[in-house]
């Protein structure tokens, strides 16, 4: 086979998968907005997380329904879901798991591995900021690294892993605020708002009758993997890549864009540029194409870069926002 008709084989193959996944996708995305009401960009956000392979935070007032969308996304899409209600007092070991003495009917004494709640595919860590740095650190290693280690033995983590966090942005009495270098672990930063009076009218009428609306299986752990694999195959044209750059370099404070310079204490790394650009191949997906485009950066810019950023004390008293610097640098793009 020469490399021409490889090429041609291989793309068909691509077409194929985009195909099968992008019907999918679909059905997994109306299925989530069946039970989900007024968070339609939400629910968009956090499923473009979870198709990049990536983390999110999500970051809202209790009530506006986190866990349930978590809950939702782990029966849609096929995942073992489990929920872990972060305290000061909890222990990394009560996440990670811990080693435990057994003694067999020959009286013979060994230690077996207890797995803790982050063996599983789909992990709500609410309210991540009322941890310890400790237990913070502890979770956010596994996040990156895909596997724990306890007492000198590695245990892989299932296959997929993610991690959706809650964070309350107005309690901060007895928290512990991620760090800046942790943050950047996650691929977005998902802002949970209020719903609007139609959305709230209908989550009154379908949530407090005899029965509620329930989550059905839209797609397998497998066809999440196909589709996971599918997003870092498809294409990005040059002017998306550039965009991409032009955005990222633009939000730093010492080589950026003459609107950053003197009101940034830090910006987005090359993390952010790897962030967008496999975030807006997932959102091309979800809205059913197979190749980004312009907009789709301009679309993930916030989510993508609010986190990795931070503005100075001037720019803050000036009342300037990170939000309101994103949004004019995604503008002249």
């Amino acid at each position: 086979m020469t490399s021409g008709s490889a090429a041609t084989a291989l793309d068909e193959g691509i077409v194929a998968t985009a195909e099968s996944c992008l019907g999918a996708v679909g059905e997994a995305r109306e299925a989530i907005h069946g039970v989900i009401f007024g968070q339609e960009q939400v629910v968009d956000l956090a499923l473009v997380t979870i198709l990049a392979g990536g983390h999110g935070l999500l970051v809202g007032l209790p009530g506006l329904a986190k866990t349930k969308l978590v809950e939702t996304l782990g029966t849609v899409l096929g995942l073992d879901a489990r929920r872990v209600q972060f305290t000061p007092d909890l222990m990394p070991s009560d996440i990670l798991g811990t080693e435990i003495l057994d003694e067999d009917a020959e009286r013979r004494r060994s230690f077996r591995f207890v797995r803790g709640p982050v063996f599983t595919q789909l992990l709500m860590a609410d309210e991540i900021n009322r941890a310890s740095p400790r237990t913070q650190s502890a979770l956010l290693q596994a996040m990156q690294e895909h596997f724990v280690s306890v007492a000198g033995e590695r245990h892989d983590l299932p296959r997929p892993f993610h991690v959706l966090a809650t964070q309350n942005p107005i309690e901060q009495e007895g928290t512990y605020p991620l760090p800046e270098a942790q943050l950047d672990r996650f691929l977005l930063e998902i802002d949970v708002g209020y719903p609007d009076r139609a959305a709230e009218r209908r989550i009154l009428i379908e949530t407090t009758g005899v029965e509620e609306t329930r989550a059905k299986p839209a797609m397998s752990t497998d066809q999440l993997l196909t589709a996971q694999r599918l997003v870092r195959r498809l294409p990005v044209g040059e002017a998306v890549v550039e965009a991409i750059l032009d955005l990222v370099r633009a939000a730093r404070p010492d080589s950026g864009d003459a609107l950053v310079k003197g009101k940034l204490m830090w910006g987005p790394g090359p993390r952010a540029s790897q962030a967008l650009t496999l975030a807006v191949r997932a959102r091309a997906l979800i809205e059913g194409r197979v190749a980004p485009s312009v907009a789709d950066v301009k679309a993930l810019a916030e989510p993508v870069l609010k986190h990795r950023m931070a503005l100075g004390y001037a720019a803050r008293a000036d009342g300037e926002t990170v939000e309101g610097l994103i949004a004019k640098l995604a503008e002249r793009l």
